[in-house]
């Protein structure tokens, strides 16, 4: 018997590949929670590294839309907060990977926007419920073109910063990363079978702050490249 679908299935979400054509299949996106020092603290929690491992939330593939799109201002919220982001590209297969073998499985890496629902998010935090409202929904995840870390070699260093309407808001540097790329690599893979198409979202520094309709959003990681969105009027 044929099987048939009841609805048209979803679109496979593609990223766009720096200076080609080719396009990169997205299969998860893992987001590093509380990732850099300040930005833990300006949250009111502290790290710490010796008795801690690192935390993750997710974003649904679908919720991921491409540098320079325009997005109405999302609902249910009234304290939307931009989070700039260093993103790492898997190209690689592997599960239970050394910090030796981490960076073997990295494609490349990319510029990109944590978008949070940050009341939804303080809300779920306080009652001690998931983050999903306010971390996981449309438009949420915006990634500018994936350079190939065979155009940058190893990316360990370099500034990371985020502009609203032209005014600077974050400014920090990826050396803070509490648990850099190999560590960050290593212990998720110890949890998942990291495939070839997952996002690693790492964190994001302090200064994150709310934005309103009409605002314009801007951020670059040195080395690799910026991310922009704009927020409809």
């Amino acid at each position: 018997m044929t099987q048939q679908l009841l609805f048209p299935a979803k679109e496979q979400t593609f990223a766009a590949v720096a200076g080609t054509e080719a396009l990169f299949p997205v299969h998860r996106i893992f987001c590093v929670g509380r990732n850099y020092h300040a930005h833990a603290a300006e949250m009111g929690v502290s790290v710490d590294k010796s008795s801690q491992e690192p935390f993750y939330f997710t974003k649904h593939p679908s919720s991921l839309i491409p540098s320079g799109s325009e997005i109405a201002y999302p609902p249910q919220t009234a304290n939307y907060h931009y989070e700039m982001e260093f993103v790492v590209a898997i190209g690689k297969a592997g599960f239970e990977v050394s910090e030796a073998e981490a960076n073997e499985l990295v494609f490349g890496y990319a510029a990109g926007l944590d978008m949070t629902r940050r009341d939804l998010q303080l809300k779920a935090r306080e009652t001690g419920r998931p983050w999903d409202l306010g971390k996981d929904f449309e438009e949420s995840a915006v990634l500018g073109p994936i350079v190939p870390k065979a155009q940058t070699g190893i990316v360990d260093s370099g500034e990371i910063s985020l502009s609203v309407n032209g005014e600077v808001k974050q400014h920090s540097d990826l050396t803070k990363l509490i648990w850099n790329v190999p560590e960050i690599i290593a212990h998720l893979s110890r949890f998942y079978h990291l495939q070839p198409g997952d996002l690693i979202y790492t964190g994001t520094p302090d200064g994150v702050g709310p934005v309103v309709a009409g605002d314009r959003i801007s951020g670059a990681v040195a080395g690799v490249g910026g991310v922009e969105l704009r927020i409809a009027k």
